[in-house]
């Protein structure tokens, strides 16, 4: 009893001693903010009740058994313990970031959604962008098609376009999409390849799929490797419809054009970039965001008629194919700009749903069969990742205009009605009701025909614009593409899946069939694949297919890395960075030693790397500012010629002061100088280096080159 009495007494002082230190705040809604000793917040449960010891779990004694009745300890594990909700099953690897999207002119004569309406319309955005074959843990620059996903918070709902940096997909209905993810994911026994598909499983399942060689011509090309988000164009991939305030039906195709040009990186570069850097597309957009350079693209749009849908070469409604932008261009009609980075990754990047059936009134669907049974799937998929129907009460999935509606409770509720009535119709004149007028319609289309399981024959032909897509590249991203296929296919076990992919592109370009097969070292060339509908070799290239025929043709928004020493002569360094930054570009500078270096004229300079830790793979263009006397230690590190070796292996520009010429040599580059490897000393040396980095690189060079070694161009 005495031990009782005794707590007892001291129980209110010590309660009364705490609260008095507490200091009280009181926020803009009136809630109460607890701060502790030293003015930080006062750390409390879920429940927001005051924590003492977040150190120490409750137990009996220093040494005894820990107790069911530690509320704190559970409750933190039990949060702990469902951090992790199931990731996407495809488009797993994302990062995302917020802007906003404006308006150019009024689109009223097209659509009457509400966002087109008005020039300079700002309407806010979420996009994430994303691989898709790989699992969250996955490197960024894996050989995959990438998710370009938009959300727009419209004043009449959200909008989401939900699309990819390709317009066109594998397969041509819905209901096959279990088999190619299935097909393209690592092998279920073994668990392996992951984010990757050179493997038997991916290429047995399109050696047997015809409609897929469009999309196999996109894959193997460059569009997979993508050098930044920055520098990738976005397609919805479906036709969709614009439908006015007169109900009258335009269809469109939409198009996300980057503002900085297109740019991807060689096969070989990637696999260095993901060992030195596997976030490498998260940290750029990171870094240009937080820097201040906005990530940009404009929204265009092909628009057409249903008498050019029924006399263009292919169907419309067929999503492995394009209308080429030559034949029907596209116009802008609005721009996309990226300026903020999500306050916290999970609770935005990774908790963000988006789903195709998400459209605004005057934005409709055609009979696309992917299309449709995309709009069936997503809000399944969302319901089982994010626990429940409620998912829209998400502040990222959540609406930012005005928004009422009936649907209460389900899981993790945290709206529902207010007051009595929680239906409709009701007699009290109680909660929202609908407007035939300013709600959404689809487009009165009229459809007629039998219940079938049948594909158009307009979808037979799956050949000719593969070879329009192969045709319409450079010799170099031509070559890229025999080399992706060569690699892929190498890693093929059964030789039958090899010859019956050989037999597809004898269908798409005898030439690029036979480079492959002579790789792989078939003795006998295959016979060409059945095919439904003879290849079309009337269809003209279209440039704007090609990464290199539109790309950027400047330097801006790039980054040159610097590999500086001791030495370094201050005023050639001082006048580069300065030259890059006219160009609205970044520099970033790269030492034997990541503390820096001594420069010529005393000053001290921090570096961003040392050698190792900052190759030449995670640049755009390098330049070499170093020092005779640094030059005996320089040539015998290894990163060191690595990073000049694999600049020239790459096909970059290469600028350089008389002093690194030893370093040029031990890399194997010196007897190989071609236009790309240029002199700095000099003002004029200097402005011809910096002119010359908008070509981004020097694919005549890339044939001369050997895997690894830099030779000279006769050889």
């Amino acid at each position: 009893m005495a031990k009782k009495t005794t707590a007892s007494k001291a129980s209110p002082k010590l309660a009364t001693a705490t609260i008095h230190d507490q200091k009280l705040h009181r926020g803009q809604g009136g809630e109460l903010h607890q701060f502790a000793e030293g003015g930080q917040p006062l750390l409390t449960t879920a429940q927001g009740g005051p924590v003492a010891d977040d150190q120490n779990t409750l137990r009996i004694g220093a040494r005894g058994p820990a107790l069911i009745d530690d509320f704190h300890f559970r409750e933190k594990i039990f949060h702990f313990d469902h951090e992790r909700i199931p990731e996407r099953v495809v488009h797993a690897r994302g990062y995302g970031a917020h802007g906003f999207f404006e308006t150019y002119e009024s689109l009223a004569s097209y659509t009457r959604a509400d966002l087109f309406q008005r020039h300079g319309e700002k309407t806010p955005a979420f996009v994430r962008f994303s691989t898709v074959a790989g699992n969250k843990g996955s490197a960024d620059l894996a050989r995959d098609v990438r998710g370009f996903a938009v959300k727009l918070y419209t004043q009449e709902g959200n909008w989401d376009l939900v699309g990819n940096n390709i317009p066109v997909f594998f397969i041509q209905d819905a209901v096959k999409f279990p088999d190619i993810i299935h097909a393209a994911k690592q092998e279920p026994d073994r668990a392996f390849p992951q984010a990757q598909t050179a493997h038997d499983n991916f290429w047995d399942f399109i050696s047997l799929t015809p409609e897929s060689m469009h999309m196999v011509m996109w894959i193997m090309s460059d569009r997979t490797i993508p050098r930044s988000f920055r520098f990738m164009e976005g397609f919805g991939v479906h036709t969709f419809r614009f439908v006015n305030a007169k109900d009258e039906s335009t269809f469109v195709k939409f198009h996300w054009k980057p503002k900085l040009g297109l740019q991807s990186v060689a096969w070989n570069e990637a696999v260095k970039i993901n060992g030195a850097d596997p976030d490498f597309h998260r940290r750029d957009l990171w870094q240009s965001i937080q820097s201040g350079n906005f990530p940009e693209w404009e929204l265009c749009v092909q628009l057409f008629d249903q008498e050019f849908a029924d006399s263009f070469d292919f169907d419309v409604l067929d999503p492995t194919k394009i209308i080429p932008e030559e034949i029907l261009p596209v116009q802008p009609i609005g721009r996309l700009v990226l300026n903020r980075m999500p306050d916290n990754f999970f609770a935005e990047t990774e908790q963000v749903a988006f789903m195709t059936q998400n459209v605004p009134p005057g934005i409709d669907f055609s009979n696309d069969p992917l299309l449709q049974g995309r709009n069936f799937s997503y809000l399944d998929t969302q319901l089982k990742r994010l626990g429940g129907p409620n998912f829209t009460h998400l502040p990222i999935n959540a609406p930012k205009c005005p928004f009422h509606n009936f649907q209460q409770d389900g899981h993790m509720a945290m709206r529902n009605p207010v007051g009595r009535t929680n239906y409709q119709p009701n007699s009290r004149n109680g909660g929202p009701r609908e407007s035939p007028v300013q709600g959404y319609r689809h487009f009165a289309s009229e459809e007629r025909g039998p219940k079938v399981r049948l594909r158009p024959e307009s979808f037979a032909d799956h050949y000719s614009q593969a070879r329009q897509f192969y045709i319409s590249q450079t010799p170099p991203e031509q070559r890229h593409i025999a080399m992706a296929l060569t690699f892929e296919l190498s890693k093929v076990e059964m030789p039958v899946i090899r010859e019956r992919m050989v037999a597809h592109l004898l269908n798409i370009d005898e030439t690029l069939a036979t480079t492959v097969a002579q790789k792989l070292g078939f003795q006998s060339m295959p016979k060409p694949a059945d095919a439904a509908m003879p290849t079309r070799q009337d269809l003209e290239a279209s440039p704007a297919l090609s990464i290199v025929e539109r790309g950027p043709k400047r330097f801006e928004g790039r980054k040159l890395g610097i590999l500086i020493t001791d030495g370094v002569d201050a005023s050639l360094l001082n006048g580069l960075t300065t030259a890059i930054a006219k160009e609205k570009a970044v520099c970033e500078l790269i030492a034997p030693k990541v503390g820096g270096v001594t420069a010529s004229d005393g000053t001290w300079i921090e570096a961003h790397h040392m050698i190792d830790g900052g190759p030449s793979v995670l640049f755009d263009a390098v330049a070499l500012l170093t020092s005779p006397a640094a030059m005996g230690d320089l040539v015998n590190e290894a990163a060191a010629r690595d990073f000049v070796a694999d600049a020239f292996q790459h096909c970059k520009f290469i600028g350089y002061d008389q002093s690194a010429l030893p370093l040029l040599e031990k890399a194997g580059v010196a007897n190989a100088l071609d236009e790309g490897v240029l002199a700095l000393p000099g003002e004029e040396g200097l402005s011809t280096f910096v002119a010359e980095l908008g070509k981004l690189r020097v694919w005549g060079r890339e044939p001369s080159v050997k895997l690894g070694k830099a030779t000279s161009r006769s050889a």
